[in-house]
């Protein structure tokens, strides 16, 4: 195959999910495969890992994944106050409470990695890293720092979510990275959902990154209708509407 589409970091997100599968359904058919956190942040988890197990889309496992399949109160996520972590903590008991069992097996089955070949292209695919499916990815590292992350690996591409902010990366020996950004969740301050068609010419390249509106309100206030105790932090409700952490 010479394009795949690729889709990230849903988060429980149905709106943004639906609108990024009805804009893929409307262009040429490609393969989609999707890096992980399916969970965790949107009230949703359940609907979307249903829409991904309906379509049968080749799935990687993210954090959240992990954690929630894993009925754990530890999501994997990199908290800067102790806010933001008491927020993370009610995220994931409010996940792990309106996960069924069924779906929760289903993350916990979910690979690690997924190699695929596009054009004459070798591709991996990763949620945060090769080696930790938490690791932070950021396109301001060093060089040398990605290219560390192909040893071991035959990859010419390597394309990976969890940080939640796009960007396409040629590093001097040639290699590239490629982070798809996230349907659900957006952090680049554009509230649209983000996905990514890769199209391949032999060695030749193509990446383009799509923005998607959809129903941003639907989405904030299902969070804001949930128990000020024990809900959804209702603060990611107007994350959502900036685009923002």
């Amino acid at each position: 195959m010479n394009t795949i589409t690729i889709i990230s970091d849903i988060h429980g997100n149905l709106p943004a999910l639906e609108a990024v599968l009805a804009d893929i359904d409307a262009r040429p058919p490609t393969p989609i495969y999707c890096l992980g956190d399916l969970v965790g942040y949107g009230t949703w988890p359940n609907e979307v890992i249903s829409i991904i197990r309906e379509r049968e889309i080749p799935t990687i496992m993210g954090n959240y994944d992990q954690g929630v399949g894993h009925s754990s109160d530890d999501c994997g996520c990199a908290y800067k106050t102790d806010v933001e972590r008491r927020r993370g903590e009610l995220s994931i008991a409010w996940t792990n409470a309106h996960t069924t069992d069924d779906n929760k097996a289903f993350l916990r089955e979910l690979p690690m990695t997924r190699p695929v070949q596009v054009g004459d292209l070798a591709v991996l695919l990763v949620h945060g890293s090769p080696r930790k499916v938490n690791e932070y990815m950021f396109e301001d590292r060093a060089d040398d720092y990605f290219e560390r992350m192909f040893e071991g690996t035959n990859a010419d591409v390597m394309i990976c979510g969890h940080t939640h902010l796009p960007y396409h990366k040629v590093l001097p020996s040639g290699r590239q990275v490629i982070n798809a950004g996230s349907v659900g969740k957006p952090k680049d301050r554009d509230p649209r959902a983000c996905y990514l068609i890769l199209t391949a010419n032999g060695r030749d390249l193509h990446v383009e990154f799509v923005r998607v509106p959809y129903d941003v309100e639907r989405a904030a206030q299902a969070i804001e209708a949930t128990p000020e105790e024990g809900g959804m932090p209702h603060p990611y409700a107007q994350m959502l509407r900036e685009g923002a952490g």
